[in-house]
């Protein structure tokens, strides 16, 4: 199983991953409602960060962001949070703030958890962010590439959308890595709020299906690959609901003959049946075969924004350490279900909580 993908070697490379995203100031109020709220607990996160984060943090490996901060108190503060988490910032851009916000800021989100049948809110307040004005030229991607060596890229469909300029600046990356034989991953992560200002449906398909030309490790849920990729999973109905595992393999068989270039795609299965009970699981196609990790029916939640992202950066994890789809399919179930155990969009787990998950360990006091 080793090396499926052809990933370069650490040793010849500065980075384990680079990923490229927007980081937001999440503002969570705790056990209340935005609306309602006195006080907010401070966390970062963005889509794309937070897999640099749990592969750092959790997995121990050397990763990097791309992105673009306003040189204010809030920028600083994203910084001050990134740093604690050990993610390099080498690449980061600051740009002048106006004192105002009037032409460029940094983006703040409010979260709520959600409990029961009240399912959880996001309320982003992101127009005019630095990171959404990056434009093709900005980054030298051949330096970061070529000459300090990165095996593994990561990107996603959140920051794609955010401007007219960052599905360009995306394209140019990808390209690049793929260029330089560095495996690029993408996850689709739709979200109709960000494309509706800038073309809605039809611009998300057409900007998603060019990127995907230079994806090798797709990642997305049954709703992203309809929605930006035009492929449907059949007998799922509007909710999202009852999926039918063997329709969604179907599914991603056609994505794999529609785009050849795909070595691997990565799902999670997730069926609501409360804000804080969840069936949770993931499903990898790798080299022909389909690996379906173990399922964790009925997953008490705390806070489940990031568990998607934590699912991403320990299925890479999987495939960096071990080149076993197998191995890294429940990498990214039981590091995505820890995820959702703690509160913030990023990852409190440990590799050791991950593996102890992985063998089928409880949730006994550990003294």
């Amino acid at each position: 199983m080793k090396n499926k993908l052809n990933i370069k070697p650490a040793a010849d490379c500065r980075f384990d991953l680079v990923s490229l995203g927007e980081v937001m100031i999440r503002l969570d109020p705790g056990e209340t409602r935005i609306r309602t709220a006195r006080q907010f607990n401070v966390w970062e996160g963005g889509g794309e960060y937070n897999v640099a984060r749990g592969l750092r943090r959790c997995f121990g490996m050397r990763t990097a962001l791309v992105s673009a901060f306003a040189d204010n108190e809030i920028g600083r503060l994203a910084e001050d949070l990134i740093l604690q988490g050990g993610v390099d910032m080498s690449f980061v851009k600051w740009m002048p703030y106006d004192g105002l916000g009037r032409t460029i800021r940094n983006g703040l989100n409010f979260t709520e958890r959600g409990f029961g049948i009240r399912g959880a809110v996001g309320c982003p307040d992101r127009g005019l962010t630095a990171a959404s004005q990056l434009k093709p030229g900005d980054i030298d991607w051949e330096h970061l590439f070529g000459t300090l060596g990165v095996r593994w890229f990561h990107t996603g469909g959140i920051y794609a959308a955010l401007s007219d300029t960052t599905p360009d600046v995306v394209i140019e990356a990808v390209q690049c890595a793929r260029k330089h034989g560095t495996i690029v991953s993408y996850d689709l992560n739709y979200r109709p709020s960000l494309w509706k200002g800038i073309g809605g449906h039809d611009k998300a398909q057409e900007v998603n299906r060019e990127i995907a030309k230079s994806v090798d490790v797709m990642i997305g849920n049954e709703e992203d690959f309809t929605a930006c990729l035009g492929l449907h999973v059949e007998g799922v109905d509007e909710n999202l609901a009852n999926i039918d595992v063997e329709k969604f393999k179907q599914m991603i068989e056609r994505a794999v003959d529609e785009f050849p270039n795909f070595l691997a795609t990565g799902t999670t299965l997730r069926e609501v049946h409360s804000a804080t009970l969840n069936d949770w699981s993931a499903v990898v196609w790798c080299d022909g075969e389909f690996y379906e990790s173990q399922s964790f029916p009925k997953l008490e939640i705390l806070d489940r924004v990031g568990g998607g992202d934590s699912f991403a950066s320990g299925l890479i994890y999987g495939f960096l350490e071990t080149g076993d789809p197998n191995k890294a399919v429940n990498y990214g179930a039981a590091h995505g279900a820890l995820a959702m155990t703690t509160p913030g969009d990023t990852t409190m787990a440990t590799v050791q909580e991950v593996e102890k998950v992985m063998a089928g360990g409880g949730a006994r006091v550990v003294r």
